[in-house]
């Protein structure tokens, strides 16, 4: 069985409003074995929808719409469905009484508009509606109309969507499904190289019709797998991926490096806790990006003791015209970090001494096992010039090393991409894979 999930309305199709509603019953879907193919979103308009409608009941088995069932002018998804199948909308007197209840225990006189709320196209079923005044709809449509379809109509309004849903919907649908099925799903983070470049490391793994299935997406440079699987139950799901998770770790080794939710800085975490050993960090002008991912992550261990975050100097030289001796930004390293002032006058805040030598001070200072530091971002990439380079530096107690990478790419993951790989540095140097 596939689906398709219709959300209505101004405020959504004009941006007004975000539509959560659809992510939340797909996931709700895909748990009881039926697969949404589809998302429409559609203004408050009777043909849009009568047409959204009809679009959907010819290549859906299941049509969940939310929204539009409100007591205004503008809410027209009864009208619209009635319209569809070619009937008559018709008073429920049981869903009349709900709504007159509700009224009165407010205190209320129930307006006549709302009596619009208990029509229901002829032959449709009512989804109870517990705690508010606009009931569902549950109707089937037949051929030729659809191919048959089922179709709910639903509140827009999220927390009575989603009572409806588990108190009604949820078990009608799970009878017409057979029970038979459920659909999970496992995300595998990464980190470390391109997507093309992480795709050819997985042969045949992403082809399309692959049982389990295995997507692939990318934000900000973090890569997520997403391996999926039906079956029986949610354990010959996971059952089913588990051949597929362990070529995934064995093609890409420590290029994985968590599941869900995980991020960098959670791995990390997890990596100095296991050890029981300690972290301070140093950075300019990331806008404490490494401290503030690090302090985000509960720490009952207390692994993570400081973040130096510095202002960028090379800003307040250009903005503020200041002369380059009464910059504040080495006067802050010279003072947080005890950096030699004659370090600061011999190479650049972009180089790797710097990054080095931040990197050895911020851990000294608080005794931590490692220190992790981020240099000073180069200028941003000029026409027809290379793009500079930005530095890391990483700090042990037997020894500090650097790395660098072009500071190139889309202007707006620059900053979380450079965080990201200095953290990574040091998850490969905790799992002692951290290339000479």
């Amino acid at each position: 069985m596939i689906a398709e999930v219709i959300s209505i309305g101004d405020e959504l199709t004009s941006g007004q409003r975000l539509d959560t509603n659809s992510q939340w019953l797909s996931q709700r879907l895909g748990e009881i074995g039926i697969a949404t193919h589809y998302h429409t979103c559609v203004a408050d308009d009777l043909e849009a929808n009568v047409r959204v409608f009809r679009q959907a009941v010819e290549r859906a088995d299941v049509v969940i719409a939310t929204g539009g069932l409100g007591p205004t002018a503008d809410d027209l998804t009864r009208e619209a469905l009635a319209k569809l199948l070619g009937v008559e909308l018709v008073l429920d007197e049981g869903s009349l009484a709900h709504i007159k209840a509700i009224f009165s225990r407010r205190k209320r006189e129930m307006p006549e508009r709302n009596l619009v709320q208990a029509m229901f196209p002829a032959g449709a079923r009512v989804v109870f509606n517990p705690h508010g005044t606009a009931p569902g709809i549950d109707l089937d449509v037949p051929p030729p109309i659809g191919r048959p379809s089922r179709v709910f109509a639903l509140p827009g309004v999220p927390a009575e969507m989603i009572e409806m849903w588990h108190e009604t919907v949820a078990g009608r649908l799970s009878v017409q499904a057979g029970g038979a099925r459920v659909i999970r799903h496992r995300r595998i983070k990464c980190f470390g190289v391109g997507e093309s470049d992480l795709e050819q490391m997985l042969p045949d793994l992403i082809r399309r019709g692959r049982t389990p299935s295995v997507g692939i997406t990318v934000s900000e440079a973090t890569i997520t797998l997403r391996v999926t699987a039906a079956g029986a139950s949610e354990q010959e799901c996971y059952e089913q991926m588990e051949p597929t998770i362990a070529t995934i770790h064995e093609c890409l080794g420590s290029l994985v490096y968590g599941y869900e939710d995980d991020e960098l800085e959670h791995a990390v975490h997890r990596l100095l806790a296991q050890r029981g050993q300690t972290l301070a960090t140093a950075e300019i002008g990331t806008a404490g990006l490494v401290a503030k991912c690090l302090g985000d992550v509960p720490d009952e261990l207390g692994c993570y003791l400081a973040g130096h975050v510095l202002p960028t100097p090379t800003a307040l030289l250009k903005q503020l015209a200041l002369p380059a001796e009464l910059l504040p930004a080495p006067a802050t390293l010279v003072k947080q970090l005890a950096l030699p002032a004659e370090l600061l006058a011999g190479y650049p805040l972009a180089s790797a001494k710097v990054a080095e030598a931040m990197a050895a001070r911020s851990r000294v200072l608080v005794d931590a096992d490692y220190g992790l530091a981020v240099s000073e971002f180069p200028p941003s990439d000029a026409a027809g010039q290379p793009p500079g380079r930005v530095y890391f530096g990483l700090a042990t107690r037997t020894g500090v090393i650097h790395r660098s990478t072009p500071f190139a790419g889309h202007p707006a993951i620059l900053k979380s991409r450079a965080a990201k790989q200095a953290l990574n540095m040091l998850r490969l140097q905790l799992l002692g894979e951290l290339q000479p």
